[in-house]
């Protein structure tokens, strides 16, 4: 398998829903995506595999296959070719190249992560103060690095910025001390840091790691409520961005969403008078939808609010469930009654009746 990583924008607005970002978010992203090139025969992945990437077939034609039989190919240039390759996991179908092909790969959750903040970016960023770097291509890409950043529920992530503490640091600066109670979590926004450890046997201290701009730490600490476990220093001059523990702790565990697992949501739906909102972008709801849904992109959510029903129940769906979050938290916050479907929509052809 042959990786390109230089990787034209104009390749990733072929696909959906990277076509509704906003230039500098597909920028950002292909930096982030490669695209692999393989042969006739040649696997790309089996019924059953859990990966999170998200595949998207540039150039060629697939093979799918149920249990060894073929059940479909894909073109190119067929219009379902718009959007990932069998994109549930675990995965429902094998697939494989019939000719050599072209495939764009895209880690799932950062993808995910990027189409959320792309849609709630504008007020995201504008509403921070001077205290953070308002550049938002500087910012969301930073962002985009931050692992951490990823397992926090979508539904928080305006709080959080909002909270974040920039602050300057020299070098040589300390900044956690390894045994101390944890009481920030801290990403590196510009310069680098040096991770030691200190055992019995060696005082002076392990180097784990160097961290740079979009790398985190004291999140351990903070989650676990104990100790921290290293000493972490600044190489050079540099900036961090913090967040208090009461916030982290509070953001991130907070039950600010009413989750709800299918069968519920469905039962809701059809005996109590609840609605689906969708909130995916429309080239995504052309794949397949729920029966009934109403759509309502993220980003487009504020404005149209008066659309919706205030004494309707509504079950916010995505394909993952981060979208969801973050639009249940707009309803919620405005005095609507919204929750979030469990684990995001099932695949197409797993309900009866799509």
């Amino acid at each position: 398998m042959v990786t390109n990583t230089a990787i034209d924008t104009a390749v990733l607005q072929r696909f959906s829903p990277l076509d509704g970002l906003r230039r500098e978010n597909v920028s950002a992203l292909s930096k982030k995506a490669t695209v692999h090139k393989l042969p006739a025969g040649r696997p790309l992945f089996r019924e059953g595999d859990k990966d999170k990437r998200s595949y998207y077939l540039v150039s060629g034609e697939l093979e799918l296959r149920v249990g060894g039989a073929v059940v479909a190919r894909l073109r190119a240039d067929a219009p379902e070719a718009k959007h990932p390759v069998t994109p549930g996991i675990p995965r429902r179908f094998s697939a494989s190249a019939a000719t050599a092909v072209e495939i764009l790969v895209i880690d799932s959750d950062l993808l995910d992560v990027l189409v959320t903040w792309d849609q709630t970016g504008v007020y995201d960023v504008s509403e921070i103060t001077g205290e953070i770097p308002v550049d938002p291509n500087d910012w969301m890409s930073i962002l985009l690095q931050i692992k951490a950043f990823h397992r926090i529920p979508a539904a928080n992530l305006q709080a959080i910025f909002l909270r974040l503490e920039r602050i300057n640091c020299r070098a040589g600066e300390v900044i956690i001390k390894q045994g101390d109670e944890g009481d920030y979590f801290y990403a590196i926004t510009a310069g680098r840091c040096s991770v030691a450890r200190e055992f019995p046997l060696n005082g002076s201290g392990i180097k784990l790691a160097e961290l740079g701009p979009g790398d985190s730490f004291g999140d351990e600490a903070l989650i676990s409520d104990g100790k921290r476990s290293a000493s972490v220093t600044m190489m050079t001059d540099g900036s961090l961005v913090r967040l208090k523990k009461s916030d982290f702790n509070t953001l991130l565990q907070e039950p600010l969403l009413q989750l709800v697992a299918y069968a519920e949501a469905a039962e809701r739906v059809a005996n109590a008078g609840a609605r689906w909102l969708d909130v995916r972008l429309p080239s995504e709801i052309k794949s397949w939808h729920l029966a009934g849904a109403i759509n309502l992109p993220l980003h487009m959510l504020r404005l149209n609010l008066p659309q919706l029903d205030a004494s309707v129940h509504h079950i916010v769906v995505c394909d993952t469930g981060r979208r969801s979050s973050a639009g249940a938290f707009i309803l919620n916050g405005r005095g609507y009654d919204a929750a979030v479907l469990q684990g995001g929509l099932p695949p197409a052809g797993a309900v009866a009746g799509q």
